[in-house]
């Protein structure tokens, strides 16, 4: 972590990464893409996602969530800054000539040699199905069903833990990083180790200008609008209020997200809540 003398009352408080991880700040140009700002808006062009717009203009790099590339050593080049996500990314050359980017896990480094497939050894940054595994084993970048990438334990930080599987490897538990275990095919892929960047949680933005360069607009609260806006709005003096929830009434503090008929309630062993 960075501190700064408090020179300005914006940078009383304010901390920021050192980046000594950062090996080039030049991405690869044939794995970016043009990234378009929507400002939170969908397709119909209404805003489905608040306090959305401006920021800094970003290019996309494109993740390897699959690693599909079985058998082949691929050698680090590079452990890079993305500004589309809390984690850092490590780019791969393979022995075959192509290059790829994948999440980098902690203690990652340049030169390291990774591998994806059945049969590799279960070390850090390499891939492979969760029934290859040894139980007890830390994780991340993991799948939820046979080929379709990785969608959990991926922001910096994270991890999951292979908890336990069935004698003939057909299915896995893993505990998530909220505490939920959860019932996934031994054939999903995921990567042994933890993601990288583990002190992203401790930055400190110090001023509301440094969030709007991250494309954050500033937030009013609901029991500063009118009973017409808001749930929360109204009221005389300070009497306003109630429960703390969304302008579209969904709870924000201790309310249920998960549908209730959802069709992977059945692979949810535990409850992040610890009901069963």
């Amino acid at each position: 972590m960075k501190k700064y003398k408090p020179n300005t009352p914006g940078r009383r408080g304010m901390t920021s990464l050192d980046f000594a991880e950062i090996t080039t700040d030049t991405p690869e140009k044939s794995l970016v893409e043009t990234l378009k700002k929507n400002g939170g808006r969908n397709n119909t062009g209404r805003i489905t996602v608040r306090h959305r717009g401006g920021g800094h203009a970003r290019k996309y790099r494109i993740i390897d969530f699959k690693r599909t590339k079985d058998n082949v050593p691929a050698t680090v080049a590079t452990i890079e800054y993305d500004p589309n996500r809390s984690s850092n990314i490590a780019l791969l050359h393979y022995a075959d000539g192509e290059k790829r980017y994948i999440i980098a896990p902690q203690n990652l480094e340049v030169g390291q040699v990774l591998l994806s497939g059945s049969k590799v050894e279960p070390e850090v940054g390499n891939a492979m199905e969760m029934r290859n595994i040894p139980v007890g084993y830390t994780i991340h970048a993991v799948e939820t069903e046979p080929g379709k990438g990785a969608s959990l334990a991926r922001s910096a930080g994270s991890w999951a833990k292979l908890s336990a599987k069935d004698e003939d490897g057909t299915w896995v538990q893993v505990t998530l990083p909220s505490g939920a275990v959860r019932r996934i095919s031994g054939l999903a892929r995921a990567t042994v180790g933890t993601v990288g960047n583990k002190d992203y949680s401790l930055v400190k933005q110090g001023k509301a200008g440094r969030n709007r360069w991250r494309g954050w607009r500033p937030t009013v609260r609901g029991t500063a609008q009118n009973p017409v806006d808001h749930p929360m709005g109204g009221g005389e003096d300070r009497n306003s209020g109630g429960h703390p929830c969304s302008p579209t009434g969904i709870y924000a503090k201790g309310g249920r997200t998960r549908k209730a008929k959802s069709l992977t309630n059945t692979f949810v062993v535990r409850h992040r809540r610890g009901r069963s």
